[in-house]
């Protein structure tokens, strides 16, 4: 693999070692233990607001955000550092929904007072977010969403329904693309809230995916009132809105250094059970091994960039990054299933899933796989699905 250490300036060098330390210190053989348990896309709420805690107190958990806004508003190559070191230690990964999403959101849309209020709160964890995007009849087709949202005096009245909502069960808050307009284009007629999740009339519904993990959930909205104050943007023209959070979504950080992370595993699985594999299996596992120098060799091309001002990320871009990055993710998956062999059979549900801690059966290096490559079947679905992707990457080469 690459050595990034060769790029490094002093400066950032002197980063690096500043990591490496904060992690050695903060992030304890018990985080690393229920870290290396989690087989979803994001950790869990428990150990997410946790981690958060740390990484807010030491300033560092918006490494994008300006300081104005109190984030760290590091250089590119620092935020491509302290990505890298993160990934490599196994630090649980944070849902970007606050972070990501709906706090360059408001940064963009919000009023005075909606950034004033809610970004403190997007940084210290106090309030955690979701994402009220999908819904039955609309997913990648997110312009069909039907979820209503009908003025009435200082208040919206919602009424509608979001599936495959991650985290909701945890939720504080949520943000929420509701239609209030049918005129026009089906991207018309569309606004952007933000609601709480106490609010009377929502009920949250657990989906359990076929991993056995409750991440996702359906979330209903009977009669729920909404401050008017709580709109982003204007009325009918969330639209903009929606576009601008799912190109943060689809992109930033490092993607390579978790596909590395996830290759050491595989790795690791192989020395432990030793599986008498063909050919073909190493055929595989070399062609997804080159993917993962290409993904890194890119994307630190991007970042040199970035830092010295050439380029951004665009829809293009964040378009080949989710595609590369979600395809190779399921193919090291599905490289790990078949290395842990008659073990991939056993439900291990009970040790991951539980309500009590039990004991994998097996070794260690067998309890996870399965789980993982279930849960892979969605990353490339959600974030707009690959066909979408593939969509917006023809747009641009025909010039669209």
């Amino acid at each position: 693999m690459i050595n990034l250490e060769m790029s490094l300036s002093p400066e950032d060098a002197a980063f690096r070692d500043e990591v490496r330390t904060f992690l050695d210190e903060k992030f304890t053989p018990e985080l690393q233990a229920e870290a290396s348990r989690q087989t979803g896309v994001f950790a869990d709420g428990d150990l997410v607001r946790r981690w958060q805690r740390v990484l807010f107190e030491r300033g560092w958990i918006a490494p994008t955000w300006p300081k104005k806004f109190g984030g760290a508003e590091m250089p590119p190559m620092q935020q491509y550092i302290l990505s890298v070191a993160f990934a490599e230690a196994g630090t649980p990964v944070l849902p970007g929904f606050g972070l990501q999403m709906c706090g360059p959101v408001l940064m963009r849309y919000g009023t005075p007072e909606q950034q004033d209020y809610h970004l403190p709160r997007i940084l210290s964890g106090e309030h955690y977010w979701c994402q009220g995007y999908s819904e039955p009849q609309a997913g990648s087709d997110l312009a069909a969403l039907k979820c209503r949202a009908v003025r009435d005096g200082d208040d919206y009245v919602v009424d509608g329904q979001k599936i495959w909502t991650t985290h909701a069960h945890f939720a504080d808050w949520i943000f929420l693309l509701v239609r209030t307009s049918s005129e026009g284009a089906p991207q018309a007629g569309i606004s952007f809230l933000l609601v709480d999740m106490r609010t009377p009339g929502i009920t949250v519904r657990p989906i359990i995916s076929i991993s056995g993990e409750h991440e996702v959930n359906e979330v209903f909205f009977d009669g729920v009132r909404v401050p008017v104050s709580n709109l982003v943007g204007e009325q009918d023209r969330g639209w903009s809105v929606a576009k601008f959070l799912l190109l943060n979504e689809r992109g930033g950080g490092s993607a390579a250094a978790p596909l590395k992370s996830a290759l050491a595993r595989l790795r690791a699985i192989l020395s432990s059970f030793k599986p008498a594999r063909g050919s073909d299996f190493y055929r595989r596992l070399s062609e997804v091994e080159i993917d993962v120098v290409g993904i890194e060799m890119t994307e630190r091309a991007t970042v040199a960039a970035l830092a010295r001002g050439d380029a951004k990320l665009d829809d293009s871009m964040a378009s080949v990054q989710k595609l590369a990055v979600t395809e190779t993710l399921q193919k090291i998956s599905e490289l790990a299933v078949e290395a842990i062999g008659p073990y991939a059979a056993i439900d291990q549900g009970e040790a991951l899933f539980g309500p009590a801690p039990a004991a994998p059966i097996g070794a260690e290096a067998a309890l996870t796989p399965v789980a993982q490559y279930l849960n892979m079947r969605a990353c490339t679905i959600f974030g707009g699905s690959s066909e979408i992707q593939r969509n917006i990457l023809a747009r641009v080469a025909l010039g669209l």
